[in-house]
Parts: C-alpha cells; structure tokens; sequence
C-alpha cells in the first residue's frame, strides 16, 4: 500500500489547485513546497506600512456574479472558495501611452471599447468593430478545438488567422500605426512582440478580459493562495511546507513516490509536478529520461523573465496621477527593438504600471498608494553580472523604468517612501524556474497547444504535468490547469 493516492510538488497555481482538487474527491494527497508559504508567483510580502503584491497585475477569467464558463461560477466554486474571496474589479483594462504619440484608455467592455477608439481615432468604429467580431470568432473555434471538435468542423477563420503574426492582422485591419500599438501592447505582458505572437494567443488574452473583466482580488493573490490552500486542508489533506524534493522515484519505468531533501522516501500511485520541466525530468531516478523527452527538451528556448520595482509612495493614485489600475508606456512603437532590448542593459523601452490603489486591495495605507514597474527581460544578462556590482546594477537599471513612468507621473520619485527591486536572479531564487522564466518556455508559435501538450503527454507513467512549463503560462490557464489534470486523473482512476 502506497502512503498516500497522490503527491503534489509545489504550492504554485497549479499545485494547489491539483491539490485540492484531488483531496475534496476523495484521494489521499500531500502537498510539498519548499518555502515557507503557498502560491509560488501567488504571494505578496511586506516593507515598512506597505504590503507588495508580487506578480499578479491583472487576474483574467473571473466573471461577474453568475456568469457562465467563468472561474468565479466554475473552478472558485467548485474548490469551495468562491465565497471566501473578495474581488475588485477594474473597469478599465489598461491605458497605453507612447510619450506625445499615443493615449488611449480602453473601457474593460466591447462597445466601450470601440467608442473609445473612435474618439481618439476618429474614423476607425468600423475597423474596430471587425477587428472585435474577429477576436471572438477566433477565441470560440480555438477553444472548440482545444476541447477536442473535429477539424471538418472548425470554422476556416481559426486556420486563416490564429497562426498569423499579430502584426499582420493589425496591418490588414488598420492604417494608424498609434493605433495598432495601442491595440497590439498587450503583447509587452506575453513576451513575443507582434511580428512573432500568433494573433490566436492575443484573441484569447483579450477575450478574457473584455468578456470576464480584469481584476484583482483583495489581499492580493496571496489571499487566494491561502484560501485554496484552506479548502485542501479542510477536506483532508497535508501539507509540508520547506519540504525541497530531491527526487521522484521511479519502478519499471512508473512513477511511484519522491525522496526528500533529507532523505524520506515518500509513496503514491501518482505524482502531480508543479515544478519547471526541466527541474522535474532532472529529478526522475531509476530511469533512463526517454527518448521523446530529450527530443522535446532539446528543441525548447527558456523563456523571459522580469524584472520588477515595487514601491510604497506616501501619494494617493489621484495626487500621482493615475487614472487607471494597468497602464503600459512604451518609448516608441517598435516593437521589435523593444524586444530585443529584454537581451541587454538598454534602458527600458517599455513597462506596465500597476496601481494597485486605484481600485484598492488593502496593501496601502490610507492616503498612500502600492504600485509596481515591471518590464520583461532575459536573465541571461545578469548571469555575468559581478556579485558586488548585483546591487548598483539593478538600482541602475530600475532608474530607467522610474523615468519612463515619469513620462505619465512627473515627481513620482518624491513619493517614494518604500522601494524593492527584484530581477531575473530573483525570480530564479524564489521560483526555482530555470532562467527566472515566469510563463515557462517561450511563448511562441512552436509552444502553443497546436504543437506542444506535455500536459497530456508526459512520457513517464505515474508523473503528470501541471502548470506553465506544460501549457500556457499566467495567472488564469495555470489555476485552471492545476484542476484540469487532476480530473484527468480522476477520471482514469474511475474508469
């Protein structure tokens, strides 16, 4: 008899929502996590009166009460959490500024939207309207196909468009380059710029937002962390926190247990990973890595990481000046630079603003306001970076991202009352992610589900895969995959 029906490594987005997906059906689970706290990106941390949200800028997918297919009414619910959350809408989904070009703000809403568009660009209602119609058309067949509908079925519109460059699509639907910026800058959040981002990979990320509206929730997403974390425990299950796994123990080429960092040698018919891919298949002991997933490995690029100012200001949002929770600045519309520059020192060309205040979640003061600015980048670079330069260097560099968002917030270094920094060697130390990646593999064309699903196919029996290095990275895909594989195994248990 094994010790347990499953064990989970870590308590990221995913692991805990295998986790508890798996203990409130009834299947005996330990959950393992190597800090201190759940929630992997999920988690906040304190400096002086001031509490920082980590990672989660924008949370997709929610849904106002009582709407379908949403993770409020589905996953929330179905973990028992929907109730013990409390979540702050945004109204806006983000205001896209290129310094005396561009300044547009986006209503969180389709007809909104397209108003706002054409009062800023007179002329474009039409255009706009198309280009929404075709989004969603888009977003709907490639969700048909990814549930499994027959290809004989599949609109043409996904084939003639999802694979396209984003670039491409904005060029056959819009003249204003100012405008196609606007439209395009959500790319700056996925990590490949419009010339390579498959215009599938955009529909959907707007579709989320505009149908489900953005959000945040309140104590930030350590708070839902912790209350997935709750309902796994209230059904039953264990956790064991600063627990590093050193292995996972194979038998006849099945999975069938872990070995800890100390040595204990844990059983389970199953092991559900929430670690990277290459950190898991580096683990597996007793078996040759097969031949399919060397193959995999090899033919993948580790993704961008990011790099982050988080600052206390003694400013309310009004008094700094900003309007909207989200807002992204870039220098100029070129895109490709901008991408090449997540490779170099180049002061940053582009950034996303969270104001976390304008819609409270409770980590300021009364009278102050929690805002970061994060701009992606390689971690590479600072790989050679010399330990006693690590400190100058990264104080340097966030000075390039203060003075780009100085560009929107003038005098917004005079608020400062609490600053920390974290780069891609933070990412890498916290999140155990090879190259501090933070969506798992690059996000291009060759990684999306079409081509790539170890997901579904693990290669090691025993083993399954959950979370950002296995399908899509963020927020939303990574909660809902969690409990999309734990059914997966549930059901093949029942059958």
């Amino acid at each position: 008899m094994t010790d347990y029906d499953a064990i989970v490594i870590g308590a990221g987005n995913a692991g805990l929502t295998a986790a508890a997906t798996l203990q409130r059906a009834g299947a005996r689970t330990l959950l393992l996590e190597r800090h201190n706290v759940p929630g992997g990106c999920g988690t906040s941390f304190r400096r002086g009166r001031f509490e920082f949200e980590v990672a989660l800028h924008q949370l997709s997918g929610v849904g106002v009460e009582g709407q379908a297919l949403s993770l409020r009414e589905g996953l929330f619910q179905q973990l028992g959490i929907a109730d013990k959350l409390e979540f702050v809408q945004e109204h806006d989904l983000y205001r896209a500024v290129i310094p005396g070009q561009l300044d547009l703000t986006l209503p969180a809403d389709w007809d909104g939207a397209i108003e706002a568009i054409e009062a800023e660009f007179p002329g474009n209602r039409d255009r706009a309207a198309r280009f929404f119609e075709l989004l969603q058309q888009v977003t709907f067949w490639q969700i048909a196909a990814m549930r499994g509908m027959p290809v004989e079925q599949i609109d043409p519109v996904l084939f003639t468009y999802g694979l396209r460059p984003l670039k491409d699509v904005l060029d056959e639907y819009f003249d204003d380059e100012r405008l196609k910026t606007a439209l395009g800058i959500y790319w700056t959040y996925l990590g490949q710029p419009p010339s390579k981002l498959a215009f599938q990979d955009l529909a959907l990320t707007l579709f989320a937002y505009f149908e489900f509206k953005p959000w945040h929730v309140r104590g930030g997403s350590q708070a839902m962390s912790t209350a997935i974390l709750d309902a796994f425990l209230a059904a039953g299950g264990e956790v064991r926190f600063n627990t590093g796994v050193e292995a996972i123990l194979t038998t006849a080429g099945r999975a069938f247990g872990v070995r800890l960092e100390d040595g204990t040698e844990i059983t389970a018919s199953d092991v559900i990973s929430n670690a990277s891919l290459p950190t898991t298949y580096g683990m597996l002991d007793g078996i040759d890595l097969p031949a399919a997933v060397r193959d995999d490995l090899s033919t993948r690029r580790i993704g961008v990481s990011g790099f982050v100012l988080h600052m206390g200001l003694d400013a309310t949002p009004a008094e700094l000046g900003f309007t909207t929770s989200t807002t992204f600045v870039n220098r100029d519309s070129d895109d490709d630079r901008t991408y090449d520059s997540w490779r170099s020192f180049e002061p940053a060309r582009g950034i996303c603003v969270s104001s976390y205040d304008v819609a409270p979640i409770g980590f300021a003061p009364s009278g102050a306001t929690h805002v970061s600015l994060m701009t992606l980048q390689y971690a590479d670079i600072w790989k050679n970076v010399a330990p006693s330069e690590y400190a100058r260097t990264k104080f340097a560099y966030a000075e390039t991202l203060l003075d780009l968002c100085e560009t929107i917030t003038p005098g917004i270094r005079d608020a400062i009352e609490e600053v920390d920094v974290a780069t891609p060697l933070t990412m890498m130390r916290y999140l155990g992610h090879p190259g501090g990646a933070i969506y798992g593999y690059d996000q291009d064309a060759t990684e999306g589900w079409l081509f790539r699903n170890s997901e579904r196919r693990p290669h090691v029996p025993g083993l399954h895969l959950a979370g950002s290095w296995s399908g899509i990275g963020g927020f939303q895909p990574t909660l809902e995959a969690g409990a999309r594989v734990a059914r997966r195994l549930l059901r093949t248990k029942a059958a």
